[in-house]
C-alpha cells in the first residue's frame, strides 16, 4: 500500500501504473535479486519481501536473503519537498491482493488479542530516506487497493525530508518518545511516530500504536489490520540499506481494551472531560459552521480530533483552524499546529464553510479523540 502519495506527495504524483502489483511469485531461499518494480518474493514461508518502486522510472533493485533485503541499486533521485522514489519493504499481511502465506490478515481490531513485532536496520551514509514501519488499517477486511489509515513509525530519518502534515505533539509508545505527526497525503489519512534520533532495532507492540490512534479518534475497534511492513522510503541514493531481520505475529480471540496504553495522554471522559458549542448560519443553499471546543477536564488535551456525523445534503467545501474531512456524513476535524494543545478549561475554536441540499440542522453529538462530549 506503499503504492500510492508517500511523505510530503501530491495527489497528482500518484501513476495509475502504480497501482499494478506484480509478484514474482517465488521462495527465497538463497539470495534473489529483483529489478523488476513491482517484483517480490517470499522469505521464511511467511512474508513478502518486495521492491515496490513506485516513484521514479530509475532502477532499484533489492537482494533478498532468507531473513531481509539489502537495496544494491538505487538510481532514483526525488527532491525532497516531494514524493520518494519506493517503499522497498517486508511484509506481513496483504498489499494490492499480494498476501503473505498463511497470514490472518486482515483482522478486526476488536478481535486482536496482541500484535507484536521484530525489526534490524542497517544504515548507510550520503543519502536521504527514511526508514518506515507501516501498519495499514481500513473500515473493511480490504485485500487490495488503498486503505483509509496509515500509521508510519520512522525510526531514522535522514536528510529534509518530514512526514505527512503537521506536528500536533509527543508522546511515549513502546517504552520511547516520539514526535507524532497528523495529515492526508490525498489518498489516505496518515499519523507518523517519528524518533528524535535513529533506531536500529526495535522489538515491540504493534498494537500499542493501534490503540494511540484510535485514542486520538482515527480508527475505530472496527477496523480492520491489513498488513504490517518494514522497509526504506529512499529520495537520494540508498544502495546498501537493509533489513536484516523482521518478524511479525498477530494472534486473534481477544478483546482490545478502550483504555490508552501507559504513556499515552488519556482522552477526555464523557460530559466531564470536553463539551462542543456549535454556532451556525445557513441560507438556501449553504452554511457557515463556527465550532468550539472546551477541555473541561483536569489534564490538558496534547493533540484532538473531534468527530461527528453531518445531517443528509450537508457538504463540507473549505475550512479553517483545523483539517476537517467528510466522508459520506462523517467528519472528522483535526487540529491544526497552532491550537493542538488545550488547557483545562481552554478552549480551542475552528470553522468551515458548506453547500446545503434541504432545510438545516446542526449534527447532534459529537466525540472528542473516541469520548463522547457535552453540547453548550
Amino acid at each position: 500500500m506503499k503504492r500510492q502519495l508517500r511523505a510530503l506527495a501530491v495527489a497528482g504524483l500518484l501513476l495509475t501504473s502504480s497501482l499494478v502489483a506484480v509478484a514474482l511469485g517465488g521462495t527465497a531461499s538463497a539470495d534473489t535479486q529483483i529489478c523488476e518494480q513491482y517484483g517480490s518474493t517470499t522469505i521464511q514461508g511467511r512474508y513478502v519481501a518486495q521492491n515496490n518502486r513506485w516513484g521514479t522510472t530509475a532502477q532499484q533493485c533489492i537482494n533478498v536473503t532468507s531473513t531481509g533485503f539489502e537495496i544494491t541499486t538505487q538510481n532514483g533521485s526525488n527532491p525532497t519537498n516531494g514524493a520518494p522514489t519506493a517503499y522497498p519493504s517486508v511484509f506481513f499481511g496483504c498489499h494490492y491482493t499480494n498476501c503473505s502465506p498463511g497470514t490472518n490478515l486482515p483482522i478486526q481490531v476488536s478481535q486482536i488479542s496482541s500484535a507484536t513485532s521484530s525489526i534490524n536496520y542497517r544504515y548507510v551514509s550520503g543519502a536521504i530516506y527514511n526508514a518506515s514501519y507501516d501498519i495499514w488499517l481500513d473500515p473493511s477486511p480490504k485485500r487490495d487497493g488503498v486503505n483509509q489509515m496509515e500509521i508510519m513509525i520512522w525510526l531514522n530519518r535522514q536528510g529534509s525530508i518530514q512526514p505527512i502534515g503537521s506536528r500536533v505533539g509527543n508522546t511515549t509508545l513502546a517504552g520511547r518518545t516520539w514526535e507524532v505527526w497528523q495529515g492526508n497525503n490525498g489518498g489516505n489519512n496518515v499519523i507518523s511516530y517519528v524518533a528524535p534520533s535513529a533506531i536500529s532495532s526495535l522489538n515491540f507492540s504493534v498494537l500499542e500504536f493501534i490503540n494511540d490512534v484510535r485514542n486520538r479518534g482515527a480508527i475505530t475497534n472496527s477496523w480492520y489490520l491489513t498488513s504490517i511492513q518494514a522497509g526504506f522510503e529512499p529520495w537520494q541514493g540508498g544502495a546498501g540499506l537493509a533489513v536484516t531481520s523482521f518478524s511479525a505475529n498477530v494472534n486473534g480471540g481477544g478483546n482490545n481494551p478502550t483504555t490508552p496504553p501507559p504513556g499515552t495522554t488519556p482522552p477526555p471522559g464523557g460530559s466531564s472531560g470536553c463539551a462542543v458549542k456549535y454556532t451556525p448560519n445557513s441560507w438556501n443553499n449553504g452554511f457557515t459552521a463556527d465550532v468550539q471546543i472546551t477541555n473541561t477536564g483536569s489534564s490538558a488535551i496534547n493533540g484532538w480530533t473531534l468527530n461527528y456525523t453531518l445531517p443528509s445534503g450537508q457538504t463540507v467545501t473549505n475550512a479553517w483552524n483545523a483539517t476537517v474531512n467528510q466522508s459520506g456524513s462523517a467528519v472528522t476535524a483535526r487540529n491544526v499546529g497552532h491550537n493542538g494543545s488545550i488547557a483545562p478549561g481552554g478552549t480551542a475554536s475552528f470553522g468551515y464553510q458548506g453547500t446545503l441540499n434541504g432545510s438545516y440542522s446542526s449534527p447532534t453529538s459529537f466525540s472528542l479523540n473516541g469520548a463522547t462530549c457535552s453540547r453548550t
